[in-house]
């Protein structure tokens, strides 16, 4: 009898609410026509920036190989929580089913991490760029650049599914509504009818430990950057090298701000975690194409390209 009553509170729930974002009651329209129109762009600028770096080979570089790791990684973060919240904000179901709350979770720090380890990658790119560039090519082969890829993606597979194991092999019995607009931990384990300090610290320690490594790691790369760049006696030289990483360290800025503001604080509000969670699941991602492509003139060739070589397939068809 205690082992069937064990089984039914495991499987009691089955579906969560998602309370959506505070503070936002009456809001919804507009926001709902907002964030459709930044998850447009977030979709669009991506693709065109895979397209671009696929259909030159002036782009098949290392640097660029993993700005089109970066795309992918962008576009699969905004749609880990936007459609389920665009979803909502029109005015359907906040129901998620308890599938659909693990998948989420899973995804978003799957992603999460990836984003992290792949800044990280990339850093490492442009130090070898400015620092060894004779050797550069060599250095930063295919195989090595497939390794780097490779890495990053299965190091942010084996991290979400450590915090998705921890969340959700806990009970949940009765309590099913998640103060928050997807599931994220801090909202869903408090729902949780057993002790959670476990997974709570585990989660808090990983996610934390994990970027404040490769923020460290970045700037190890751009002290090192720094260094070299100031050596360069040209000032056309110093420009052209600076110019090359200060995208990158723009994208770093605009992915890291947020996490910092969310995970830095002792006692966060409700609504500034959901600001800021916004702007990195739909600004960010959105902003990385326009970081890349506006200062870039390979890019903009690439593109250019690719919507002349479009252009006579429309007409004709």
């Amino acid at each position: 009898t205690g082992l069937s009553m064990e089984i039914k509170n495991f499987t009691e729930v089955t579906e969560f609410i998602l309370l959506g974002i505070p503070e936002t009651v009456g809001l919804e329209t507009v926001l709902f026509v907002l964030f459709l129109f930044l998850y447009l762009c977030t979709l669009s600028g991506n693709v065109l920036i895979l397209m671009a770096v696929i259909s030159s080979s002036r782009l098949h570089t290392p640097m660029y190989f993993f700005l089109g790791n970066l795309s992918i990684f962008d576009m699969g973060f905004s749609s880990a929580t936007s459609p389920k919240m665009l979803f909502y904000l029109s005015g359907q179901t906040p129901v998620i089913s308890f599938k659909g709350c693990v998948t989420q979770l899973f995804f978003y720090h799957f992603l999460g991490c990836t984003e992290c380890l792949l800044y990280t990658v990339m850093a490492y790119d442009r130090f070898v760029a400015i620092c060894h560039p004779l050797r550069y090519r060599i250095i930063m082969n295919h195989r090595v650049c497939s390794i780097l890829a490779t890495g990053t993606w299965m190091s942010g597979c084996v991290h979400a599914t450590i915090l998705t194991s921890l969340t959700f092999q806990l009970p949940y019995c009765d309590a099913n509504q998640v103060d928050y607009y997807f599931c994220d931990i801090p909202a869903v384990l408090p729902l949780a009818c057993a002790d959670t300090s476990l997974a709570q610290r585990v989660s808090f320690t990983n996610v934390g430990l994990l970027s404040l490594l490769c923020l460290f790691l970045i700037l190890i790369s751009y002290t090192r950057i720094g260094i070299s760049i100031s050596r360069i006696r040209s000032t056309e030289g110093r420009q052209r090298a600076f110019s090359t990483c200060s995208a990158h360290l723009t994208a770093i800025l605009c992915a890291y701000g947020p996490v910092i503001i969310i995970y830095l604080q002792p006692t966060p509000s409700p609504l500034l975690g959901s600001v800021v969670q916004i702007l990195n699941n739909l600004v960010t991602p959105m902003l990385n194409p326009l970081i890349y492509s506006l200062r870039n003139k390979d890019v903009k060739f690439a593109l250019k390209k690719v919507f002349c070589n479009v252009g006579p397939i429309v007409e004709n068809g």
